[in-house]
């Protein structure tokens, strides 16, 4: 009876340890895009990338796969570990697309395999498909170019609905602004939120938005300014 009791645990265990380290259900992702002059001018600071100083344009944060109660599924498979060479085809695009702000200076690589151990691992997507999606996702919601369209320019004060506005009718979707604070007090435009299924193939609307407030008049800086002023973050 023991050494039935003793089995029976075991295959218990392997199939708990099997449920943690593969990939697991969700309801969407959040497709995330940062404005790098607003990650910059804050108390973070910023660091160009070894690659060069980045464009002015909304650079990719993250591909995150998220529950409709507002939580989300992280780190999921700790043995995939990210692997360059996955993704060989890729670095230039995302060096471009998904460049790291963070100090101190860095290739991306670190940055990118934090977004897949903790996001990536989670979905049913393996390492090519994965990053490969977020930048098609990137080149679908051009925010830049949606804002511009709309009169939206870096370097001024608009009011938050009429960025909102501008990118639900570019995309389809209404969006979640995440704003920070400057040096000044200014709420400005930091990151935004936009939804897509889990096939990773179409935006939807969000079925929850994350927390957080904006003022309602908000800044989107002007990255050239700031390098103009300054040789390093």
């Amino acid at each position: 009876m023991k050494v039935k009791n003793s089995a029976w645990i075991k295959l218990l265990v392997l199939q708990y340890l099997s449920i943690l380290c593969v990939p697991q259900d969700f309801d969407f992702f959040y497709f995330v895009q940062q404005w790098p002059a607003s990650y910059c001018d804050s108390r973070h600071s910023c660091c160009y990338p070894t690659t060069g100083k980045p464009a002015e344009d909304f650079s990719i944060h993250g591909l995150w796969p998220n529950y409709n109660d507002g939580k989300w599924p992280s780190n999921c498979d700790p043995k995939n570990y990210f692997d360059q060479s996955e993704v060989s085809d890729l670095v230039r695009r995302m060096q471009k697309d998904w460049p790291t702000l963070a100090c101190p200076s860095g290739d991306g690589l670190k940055f990118w395999g934090h977004e897949w151990d903790k996001h990536g691992t989670c979905t049913n997507l393996d390492q090519h498909t994965y990053f490969q999606t977020a930048l098609d996702l990137k080149k679908k919601a051009n925010l830049l170019q949606i804002l511009q369209n709309a009169g939206i320019r870096p370097g001024k004060f608009y009011s938050l609905e009429s960025i909102k506005q501008a990118i639900e009718e570019g995309v389809g979707y209404a969006p979640f602004i995440e704003c920070n604070v400057d040096s000044s007090g200014n709420h400005q435009l930091l990151q935004v939120y936009l939804c897509v299924d889990t096939s990773s193939s179409n935006f939807i609307q969000c079925p929850v938005f994350p927390h957080g407030r904006c003022g309602s008049r908000i800044k989107f800086p002007s990255l050239s300014e700031q390098l103009n002023s300054r040789d390093e973050f």
